[in-house]
């Protein structure tokens, strides 16, 4: 690894492009650096074709599963052993657990892992369980806890489940034309609440034989005022009336459990057959780890033995997510190879792989057999006649295609030539009509469903997991954008006209952008710059450089950008972060979208990407840069700290090569499109 690929310094001026063609980055170090990361994505592919990064997570997984053995009661002791040693090893020094790395302690994650450590027989006397205990006291303790946890509290005793908020499964019987309906959930909401509502009406409670409580971690004792959720001040309000709706709910299930509430025994059939429907054509339910533990945990309560092919199956689909070593055990949240194999695809041959290599044109033809042809749970909420595609984020997971990785996976195929284009081009045309078919009505696009945005949906009291809604997002509408503009629709196509308004509506007022679905505005400002370049839009109206000006200032002394989850609690934290190979390789596009290579930000950030590429031509990076649901539940990707940074790379060399107005990967460069007065939103 090269000490410096600097081969000069210039000054902070921001029109050194327009006096000099000498760039500060070492061609040869650039090409060096290039061609390791090649090597290296190129290296871990799988023989199928496709790549696959592990999806690092906090300890609550585990601590689940933990919790789960001793409801089941089999635990395996072995098991246990591996998941107690993950579970410490990752406790803070403070004594709690966080949900991000370099992140404080969170009362759900630190009591979680209390009481598996506490089940798994770790005596309460240990220096690590006092720590643990005082610290979930100073976060509050039990009463603090989200609904779906103590949720699973209650399943083992530890929680009155009158005080856990009702989830009534009668909801599947409420019709669309109902204003709060089933479909409205967000998309992963509806997936863990369905088995969770024949959960909550069966209430399986099974006591650990150890007779083990939580009493301890109550800051005032047990009381009734600890364990209802509180009221607003005001009294005429949503939530007051959905807490109001629950009482209601945990009155007329008195009846339930003598077999006279009215609907109860066909919303439970429905539950059951909507879990069962689900099942087929994914790995678990949903192919995510909380629905799949819920349903397996469902499928108990509704008098499934082991050994019927369906709950063996699911367990089966469950015990997947899990990676044992000799001495430690984790779990990842779903897999995630769709996503990963187009961006490391797209990237390859953005960085000049041929594309008729033969392991892109394998990958290709991996991806395009995971089109989705099927009519899924996406048509109620957008019933739309159009061809059904799309692509998942998992392995399998027919019912749930998503706009995000459909977009990645095209941006990924225009490129890659196959043995059979007419495949190749009708699946990429069925692909972009379905997904052109979810814009919601204020111009942006979401990740699952089309205007999943009723707010009214988190007044109620089970909706404490920050995640009911599917609203759209600056990030995938702008890489949506990215897409059209690759494609040359004319920006005065009326879906690209809205998609503007809505991407400038959406700025921050120091210029930066939101980022939904990474972390965090560095994320989402890199996205809405490339994709409005790629739209051709003139860069240099003010609020686009005030865009740039924002990236510029969150610069870090050694060159790089860093950003954590604390700025979805406070954005005063905005950019403040060690710095990551991910997040620098992002900031570094969003500069490059200005067309500007010998920028210093941009030559420092280059560098900086060299300076930390690992011999083999990886990266190496810690810190969590994926979101999962904002405030609640996070994720590293690992094949980011690889895939971006030659994304940034071959960025830089193209823009670099059409600046001087050489080749671009054996091709003529182009020169900019001439500016119109089409190409800016200032009167949007």
């Amino acid at each position: 690894m090269p000490v410096s690929s600097f081969t000069a310094h210039r000054p902070n001026d921001a029109t050194a492009a327009a006096h000099t063609d000498a760039p500060l980055v070492a061609p040869d170090a650039l090409a060096a650096a290039l061609k390791r990361s090649q090597e290296y994505l190129l290296s871990v592919q799988k023989p199928e074709g496709y790549w696959i990064g592990e999806l690092f997570v906090d300890v609550t997984l585990v601590a689940d599963m933990v919790a789960y053995h001793h409801w089941a009661d089999d635990v395996d002791p072995e098991w246990q052993r591996k998941a107690v040693n993950h579970i410490f090893s990752k406790q803070l020094p403070d004594g709690g657990w966080n949900i991000y790395h370099g992140g404080p302690a969170e009362v759900n994650a630190t009591i979680k892992a209390y009481l598996a450590l506490k089940l798994a027989g770790v005596p309460v006397t240990d220096q690590r369980m006092l720590r643990a205990r005082s610290m979930a006291l100073s976060l509050g303790g039990v009463p603090r806890m989200n609904t779906f946890s103590k949720l699973y509290l209650a399943l083992l005793g530890l929680f009155p489940w009158d005080y856990v908020p009702t989830i009534p499964c009668e909801v599947l019987l409420i019709g669309k034309w109902f204003h709060v309906n089933f479909w409205e959930m967000s998309n992963w909401s509806r997936a863990m609440l369905v088995p969770l509502a024949i959960i909550n009406h069966f209430r399986p409670t099974r006591v650990p034989r150890k007779g083990i409580d939580l009493d301890e971690l109550y800051p005032a004792g047990i009381h009734e005022r600890d364990l209802a959720l509180p009221p607003d001040p005001e009294r005429v309000t949503w939530r007051n009336f959905f807490l109001w709706l629950d009482h209601l709910h945990k009155f007329a299930e008195r009846f339930a459990y003598h077999g006279i509430h009215p609907f109860r025994r066909r919303a439970l059939k429905k539950a059951e057959q909507w879990m069962l429907e689900r099942f087929e054509g994914s790995e678990g339910l949903a192919a995510i780890f909380p629905a799949m533990l819920n349903s397996v945990i469902a499928l108990k309560a509704l008098g499934y033995s082991d050994t019927n092919p369906v709950l063996q199956r699911e367990w089966k689909h469950l015990k997947n997510l899990q990676h044992e070593t000799k001495d430690s055990v984790r779990i990842e949240p779903c897999f995630s190879p769709v996503w990963d194999s187009a961006i490391v695809l797209m990237c390859l041959r953005e960085s000049g792989v041929p594309g008729d290599d033969p392991r892109l044109k394998r990958a290709a033809d991996w991806i395009m057999g995971k089109e989705i042809r099927f009519r899924g749970d996406w048509h109620h909420k957008n019933p739309v006649d159009v061809e059904p595609s799309g692509w998942v984020f998992e392995f399998d997971n027919k019912w749930n295609p998503d706009v995000d990785d459909t977009a990645m996976v095209l941006l990924a195929l225009r490129q890659v030539p196959t043995d059979n284009q007419e495949k190749r081009d009708s699946c990429f045309k069925r692909g972009l009509n379905w997904m052109l078919a979810f814009q919601c009505k204020d111009g942006g696009w979401a990740a699952f469903d089309k205007d999943c945005t009723k707010n009214i949906l988190e007044k109620v009291p089970f909706a404490d997991h920050n995640a009911m809604l599917d609203p759209e997002c600056a990030d995938i509408t702008a890489r949506i954008l990215e897409l059209l503009g690759y494609e040359e629709f004319p920006i005065s196509h009326p879906q690209i006209q809205r998609a503007l308004a809505y991407i400038r509506s959406q700025q921050e007022s120091d210029g930066s952008w939101y980022g939904r679905w990474g972390v965090n505005y560095i994320y989402g400002t890199w996205q809405v710059l490339r994709g409005l370049r790629a739209l051709n839009l003139e860069m240099q109206q003010p609020w686009l450089l005030k865009a740039r000006a924002w990236l510029e200032s969150v610069q870090h002394e050694d060159g790089g950008w860093g950003e954590r989850c604390d700025t979805y609690d406070d954005p005063v934290f905005k950019g403040q972060g060690p710095s990551t190979a991910s997040q620098t390789a992002w900031a570094v596009m969003g500069l490059l979208a200005f067309h500007d290579p010998f920028r210093p930000s941009v030559q420092r950030g280059i560098d900086y990407l060299i300076r930390t590429q690992n011999a083999d031509g990886s990266w190496s990076e810690d810190e969590i840069t994926g979101t999962g649901f904002p405030k609640v539940f996070y994720l590293k990707y690992d094949m980011y700290r690889n895939a971006w940074p030659l994304l940034a790379l071959a960025t830089y060399k193209k823009v670099l090569a059409r600046t001087k107005g050489q080749p671009v990967n054996g091709q003529p460069a182009k020169s900019p499109a001439t500016v119109t007065t089409t190409q800016t939103v200032a009167s949007l």
